[in-house]
């Protein structure tokens, strides 16, 4: 299929810059197939700031980036009217948001008002200033990345601002023989100078599209639902996954099943996927110390449900 050829290109230009993090950069695809948005929430240094470059080159995207901190205004984000006495007119300066690629660093560092600009501009693909709209560019993708909790001069983020992300994933660090692979890489250079333009806007566009026409039979959207529908009767979950869980969860497995060569989506795409796009919205009745134990809970969750068998 074309849509395979021209991922693999995607990937292999990114991971000129990132190495050993194929399963990540494959569900950073996934996210922009599925239009939805990336978090990233794992300690400094391991690179997160560097796939978001990576992809922003192969799919030539403008890129804008914010380190977030407690001053930063969601002027700074949304852009703001100035008066130009030339002209004697009020003008529009664009933001930070007005681009392709927009990389929220540390986004829980900022304020609660800041974050709310950012909002906007993620659900409704605008931001407002002095009562008037202005759309962002197309394609457009927030990739953010939050600090573990507890970390100084961090807050949790709210658990309404959570869910409008497609994903949440973790780097993690590199095993050694990449480690080792990086340290040879910066011996030459900066390994994201190597990355170039796999596709460009236009062909991004028509691959989300093509995602889009993947097939969900009746069959398999109930398994999806059923799913779904554990996440709120599960004695340990005190919030399950929102109706806008759902839809997330359809577009994403659509583009895995896109990702896998298939114009069909099957009950394997939907648990592949599940996890990352599920974890970050719920609540839990008793705080889960470690990420293994959340994780373990859903893939419980997974074999509870069963699968319909396709014919």
């Amino acid at each position: 299929m074309d849509e395979i050829r021209s991922l693999n290109k995607v990937l292999k230009e990114v991971r000129k810059a990132v190495s050993g993090k194929d399963e990540v950069l494959v569900r950073v695809l996934l996210a922009i197939l599925a239009r939805g948005h990336v978090l990233l929430e794992d300690i400094p240094g391991v690179g997160k700031t560097t796939l978001a470059l990576a992809f922003a080159r192969a799919l030539h995207l403008q890129f804008q980036r914010v380190q977030f901190t407690p001053d930063v205004m969601p002027s700074d984000l949304t852009g703001f009217s100035i008066f130009n006495k030339s002209t004697g007119k009020i003008e529009y300066q664009p933001g930070a948001l007005l681009c392709n690629l927009f990389l929220a660093d540390e986004l829980n560092r900022a304020t609660s008002r800041t974050q709310s600009a950012l909002l906007e501009a993620m659900e409704e693909g605008q931001v407002t200033v002095d009562g008037i709209s202005h759309p962002v560019m197309q394609p457009f993708l927030v990739i953010a990345t939050q600090n573990p909790s507890g970390t100084s001069g961090t807050q949790p983020l709210p658990s309404s601002q959570l869910d409008r992300f497609a994903l949440r994933l973790s780097i993690g660090y590199p095993d050694r023989a990449a480690e080792a692979d990086i340290v040879r890489r910066r011996q030459s250079g900066n390994p994201l100078d190597t990355v170039e333009q796999a596709l460009s806007p236009r062909e991004l566009e028509a691959l989300r599209a093509a995602a889009d026409r993947v097939y969900l039979s009746d069959e398999v959207l109930d398994y999806l639902l059923r799913l779904v529908d554990a996440t709120r009767s599960h004695p340990s979950i005190l919030q399950g996954a929102s109706p806008r869980a759902t839809l997330t969860l359809a577009a994403v497995s659509r583009a895995m099943a896109l990702t896998r060569g298939r114009d069909y989506v099957i009950p394997e795409d939907i648990s592949d996927v599940f996890p990352d796009v599920i974890a970050h919205r719920l609540i839990y009745s008793a705080p889960l110390l470690e990420r293994s134990a959340e994780s373990a809970l859903l893939i419980d969750l997974v074999c509870s449900v069963e699968a319909p068998q396709l014919r």
